[in-house]
Parts: structure tokens; C-alpha cells; sequence
């Protein structure tokens, strides 16, 4: 691990994680906006278009189809990243995961105070009787999941033209503002509201890692480019 973030982890006491996408490439799960990412693939419609509350009451077959295809990875595994923070919750020095990921691995990896801002493909519901179901449901409902009761059965996902939910981003809100040591992963932070969450942060310790340069580098107090799995090998 780097010397440097090691350090600021051992002098911590209430570290909070917030994560994006890039803490899961490495577990074989692409993410949006890189060169090899959903957004630059060729499909009939733009993703963003697909995952649009809009176009999921129109055309569920079709939104189907790209989400089980190209959103659920049920046999990705936890990598290093995922590994090292549920370890540090254990110890006792992280106190919450924020995660913009909806594939469940933080939990995978042992993590129990996890934050999913934009939900998770693991939780299902009937859009007509509210009946929970888990993601065998999707996976084997056919081309449009449908419930006991007859209704639809929507995953459990923030999709564009939805709210995250409001509870959880207030939890965010509060663990981030108490937090001694604040590491950011994986993540562009161009996605709102979630990368506005970095504003409540009011300590000396913000680690940003992430591939490539985001705009909050410059008000970090380290950045590392590089792969969040292979820095906490």
C-alpha cells in the first residue's frame, strides 16, 4: 500500500469511503464513462437512454434485455479494494461505505454499513403489490419479470429521471461531515447529486483515487492514479 496512505489510515479513527464504478473494473464489472465503458459501446439506443425510468415504462422488454445483459454480473467477485475496506470496518476504523455501485460486492466482501445511492440489482420489487424479490426473479422472470400478482417487477436501481432516495443521502450527508479521513475511489465525480457529497467534507485527510484526474484533485490532500484494487493490495 502506499506509504503515504497508510499513514493517514493508521492516524484515522473515522474514515468514511465513497466509491463509484472503478472500484469494481477490477472485478470484471465495466464502468460508464471509460474508453471500454457502457457509454461508448454501440447499441440501438444510448444507455442513458435505456436506463430512463421513461423508457423502462415504454419499452420493458428492451430495458430487459440491456440490463440483464449489460448490468448484472452475478459471478463477479470482491477484488482488493472491496477486501481491504471490510477489513477496516472490522477493525473498527471505517464507519461507512458510500457506493455509487448497484452489483452488491462491498456486502460480498464483508462489509455490513454500506450506503447504496443508486440502489442494487440484488433488490426487486412489484411495481403493483410492493412484494420484494431477489435477482433470481430477473434473471429467470423471461423478457419482462412479472409478479404473483400480475404487476411488473422493477429492480431496485435509481434510473435517470429518478430521485436517489432521500434518507440515504442524508445519512451520507451525516457520516461524511463526521468523518476524521474521507477516501474517495473510483469514481469522476461528474455524477450528481452523488459527487457533490465530497463538499460536506470538512477534514484534513481527502484521498482521492481514481485512474484518471477528476476537479477535485487540486482540494485533496493526496491523490493516487492508479487502480484502487492494485493500492490496497
Amino acid at each position: 500500500m502506499n506509504p503515504e496512505l497508510k499513514e493517514l489510515i493508521d492516524s484515522s479513527e473515522n474514515i468514511v469511503f465513497f466509491g463509484g464504478a472503478g472500484v469494481s473494473t477490477e472485478s470484471g464489472i465495466p464502468d460508464f464513462r471509460s474508453v471500454d465503458g457502457l457509454y461508448s459501446q454501440k447499441y440501438k439506443y444510448p444507455p442513458e437512454t435505456i436506463i430512463s425510468h421513461s423508457f423502462f415504462m415504454r419499452n420493458p422488454s428492451e430495458f430487459f434485455d440491456f440490463y440483464k445483459n449489460r448490468m448484472i454480473f452475478e459471478h463477479a467477485k470482491p477484488n482488493n479494494a472491496h477486501k481491504r475496506l471490510a477489513q477496516l470496518e472490522q477493525e473498527g476504523r471505517l464507519k461507512a461505505v458510500i457506493t455509487q455501485n448497484i452489483d452488491g460486492l462491498h456486502q460480498a466482501a464483508g462489509s455490513r454499513n454500506v450506503l447504496e445511492l443508486h440502489g442494487s440489482v440484488h433488490r426487486n420489487y412489484c411495481m403493483k403489490c410492493g412484494r420484494f424479490y431477489g435477482l433470481e426473479a430477473v434473471l429467470n422472470g423471461g423478457s419482462v419479470p412479472m409478479c404473483q400478482c400480475g404487476g411488473t417487477i422493477k429492480p431496485d436501481v435509481v434510473l435517470y429521471e429518478e430521485s436517489l432516495d432521500a434518507h440515504i443521502l442524508d445519512k451520507s450527508v451525516e457520516y461524511i461531515e463526521n468523518a476524521d479521513m474521507l477516501i474517495v475511489g473510483g469514481t469522476s465525480l461528474v455524477v450528481y447529486p452523488a459527487a457533490g457529497l465530497i463538499n460536506y467534507y470538512k477534514g484534513k485527510k481527502l484521498v482521492l483515487i481514481n485512474k484518471s484526474s477528476t476537479s477535485y484533485d487540486r482540494r485533496a490532500n493526496l491523490v493516487i492514479s492508479d487502480y484502487i484494487g492494485k493500492v490496497f493490495e
